[in-house]
């Protein structure tokens, strides 16, 4: 039975904070992607209008050889969301050995996987936004509000995440979550 302190809210030990936020790394590029890549169409990884900052060029999605290489680097960035996923799939395998039920039931652990997703949006939206300029979030006279838009998100996403796996509570004393 599990004593009064183990079943307490308090941080979450480290067990499921590295899968948990990497598969929420990866499911929050699969949201960025499939949502604003692919059904919205607000943008790809490459299709910024600013000046050449970085070495990197630029594709115009509006012509079929830029939409091709766009196409190409919208792939490229699934990929490393899929191993994102499958690299904490197997993170989180190998540290739950038993009652994993309730371990994806768990606030601990989708907490950390919103808290991943939050972490995705800051980063993103720092370096690829801001910083290298390779996209924004939506092209157009009201872009910077898009791009901060998605950094409040982000930041409200990791909050939320952090406060909900705070509120969680350990299995036992054989698994903590």
């Amino acid at each position: 039975m599990a004593t009064t302190s183990e079943m307490r809210a308090g941080p979450a030990p480290r067990s499921l904070r590295l899968p948990g936020i990497v598969l929420g790394v990866g499911l929050g590029g699969f949201v960025d992607g499939i949502l604003l890549h692919q059904l919205l169409q607000w943008h790809h990884m490459l299709t910024s209008t600013n000046t050449d900052r970085i070495g990197v060029k630029y594709y115009s999605p509006h012509t079929v050889s830029g939409l091709r290489m766009n196409t190409v680097w919208d792939g490229i960035f699934h990929t490393v969301c899929w191993l994102a996923v499958l690299i904490g799939l197997a993170v989180l395998y190998s540290r739950v050995t038993r009652d994993r039920r309730r371990v994806w039931t768990s606030r601990v652990l989708w907490g950390w996987i919103l808290a991943g997703w939050g972490l995705f949006n800051l980063v993103e939206g720092l370096l690829d936004h801001q910083i290298l300029g390779i996209h924004h979030v939506h092209g157009g006279p009201y872009q910077v509000w898009w791009d901060i838009g998605f950094l409040v998100l982000g930041a409200l996403l990791w909050l939320g995440g952090w406060a909900l796996q705070r509120s969680g509570r350990s299995v036992g004393p054989a698994l903590s979550l």
